[in-house]
């Protein structure tokens, strides 16, 4: 017999060895608003299926946990390429990236015709069928020539590609009836458990909806984003001319040598970009109504402070005299600052910012005159005013930055024309294979850990403990204003992960095993591990990543 903790409970139960998760769950009585999909095991995120062989403490989850939340969503896709293999033989599923609260999808017919109406509507009713019949999902292991010979005769070259650079001896893969896919995390037990879910033609695709994280009995609310959709486009598009459209096409490329020349790449198609965004800047500034403020802003670790730098020198090479300062400057003194509802400061509200100064003083700046600008104390929590003056002259504009900047309420009373606003994030996926994409949202938290480790700010775990606060801020403050933005700047780098992993994977092994972000720390390790990884010698002092790794010839 075994001893279990569940932290559910936070009680002991004993079982016999090799109990499966889901056979153990009726034995904890506790409140369970939504239905448990998966488990973490002494913190590793496992599927209710996996069997106990030693004590461990376990914790169930339902769909309101991050962890819990990417096995569903893991398991649609598996349901959706199915439901296509079944009736689309031979097409090609692409998962492809989260837009509009649903992750955006296309099946390639092998008639090269694009799905109509009445094939979605299909699509729908034989994902519900499959649903219906709560079919298993099965993990199998097999030796890596094994699998990588199965999936090649299956067509699945990109699956090959991934397994060939993979490293391992053995990897796991899964079945749904006759059809076998490989996924890099846990799935649920089987089809029955996926009942909130929808898909409906979106662009030249599909958007598959899923659950509302804080209401996973509903459908997240959907929103148009048009100009997002577009930066995915630009992005696939390249991809596609370069061959790269995934972590196995990229590694091939490394383990070729041709290492230094896609740094180079990326490094041109990031300032090729920027040099456009200058050129805008000064085509608005001479043109009749004159843009005056430029407003830059995006989520944590998304790159702000190089962007501005870079296309601060940009703005130069136009002629222009650029003034940038932040919106943190303007910190209200650490005492005025809002608090959450634990009592603890609330950094990312906005009334964080003094913005009626910030206001009052753009404007005054606007109108030629001379202002005098604080300076905040992060460390007293006091903003300063230490004699640091500014005035706008003929050739100059205004850049602020700062996670409010493109909140109507931030700058309401200046002229719409004077404006230029800007969004900067990881705007782009990272494509394992074509069913598994990496979340954005892990390469801006890579940066932070690595950054925030190196700096001596936080350590691993205090980062990642503090991710899940971060992320919902953004999306109450800042994602909410991001298609308002006159231009778009995708942050993500080509070879981030790759470049990452070096720097990473110490940082992250520092992470406490018996700490609740473990988790994270080890789901972060495990998808690293598919990376080739690349020295960061050949990445320049001017480039975005080195804000976060070090050596940034702007810091």
């Amino acid at each position: 017999m075994l001893q279990v903790y569940c932290v559910n409970t936070k009680t002991t139960k004993e079982f016999k060895e090799g109990t499966t998760l889901l056979e153990m769950l009726p034995s904890f009585d506790f409140e369970r608003p939504y239905p448990i999909v998966s488990a973490k095991v002494n913190n590793v995120s496992q599927g209710l299926k996996f069997r106990v062989y030693n004590s461990r403490d376990v914790e169930f989850l339902d769909l309101t946990h991050h962890t819990a939340q990417l096995v569903y969503i893991r398991s649609l896709g598996f349901l959706l390429y199915k439901a296509a293999q079944d009736l689309f033989p031979e097409s090609k599923l692409f998962m492809e990236h989260p837009i509009s609260k649903g992750m955006y999808c296309r099946i390639c017919k092998s008639d090269g015709q694009p799905l109509n109406a009445n094939d979605i509507a299909s699509l729908r009713l034989r994902m519900r069928t499959i649903v219906a019949d709560d079919i298993p999902f099965h993990r199998h292991e097999a030796r890596i020539d094994d699998a990588i010979k199965m999936f090649g005769d299956l067509g699945l070259e990109d699956k090959v590609k991934l397994l060939e650079t993979s490293g391992s001896a053995y990897t796991d893969y899964y079945t749904l009836g006759d059809t076998a896919d490989y996924y890099y995390g846990r799935l649920v037990p089987s089809t029955g458990y996926l009942n909130i879910w929808d898909i409906e033609a979106y662009r030249d695709g599909l958007l598959m909806r899923i659950p509302d994280r804080e209401q996973p009995g509903c459908l997240a609310e959907t929103h148009d984003q048009p100009k997002t959709f577009e930066v995915f486009s630009e992005s696939l598009k390249w991809n596609d001319i370069m061959g790269l459209s995934t972590v196995g096409d990229v590694n091939h490329a490394i383990q070729n040598g041709k290492a230094r020349e896609l740094v180079q790449v990326a490094e041109a198609l990031q300032e090729k970009k920027i040099v456009q965004i200058a050129e805008e800047i000064d085509r608005r500034y001479h043109s009749e109504s004159p843009v005056r403020l430029v407003l830059i802003t995006g989520p944590s670790s998304s790159g702000k402070t190089t962007f501005c730098s870079r296309v601060s020198i940009q703005l130069k090479a136009c002629g222009l005299k650029p003034i940038s300062f932040s919106t943190d400057d303007y910190f209200v003194n650490r005492e005025d600052t809002p608090r959450l509802p634990d009592g603890t400061y609330d950094f990312d509200n906005f009334d964080t910012v003094d913005h009626a100064a910030l206001e009052r003083d753009l404007i005054a700046l606007l109108n030629g005159e001379e202002i005098e600008v604080p300076e905040y104390n992060f460390v007293t929590g006091i903003r300063e005013y230490k004699g640091k003056r500014l005035q706008l002259k003929e050739g100059s504009v205004l850049l602020l930055e700062g996670i409010h900047a493109l909140n109507p309420m931030l700058t309401e009373q200046i002229p719409e024309s004077t404006k230029f606003r800007i969004f900067i994030s990881t705007l782009t996926s990272t494509a394992l294979d074509d069913h598994n994409i990496i979340p954005t949202d892990d390469n801006r938290l890579l940066r932070r850990i690595v950054r925030d480790y190196n700096k001596g700010a936080f350590t691993a775990q205090q980062t990642i403990s503090q991710w899940r606060s971060v992320c919902e801020a953004e999306e109450k403050w800042i994602n909410p204003y991001q298609e308002n933005a006159d231009v778009m700047f995708n942050s993500a780098y080509l070879l981030e992960f790759a470049v990452m992993r070096n720097h990473a994977e110490g940082i992250l092994a520092t992470v406490p095993h018996n700490s609740p972000e473990y988790t994270e720390a080890h789901r972060l390790l495990r998808f690293l591990h598919y990376f080739t990884p690349v020295s960061d010698k050949e990445i320049p002092a001017t480039s975005m990543l080195r804000q976060f790794i070090g050596g940034s010839s702007f810091m």
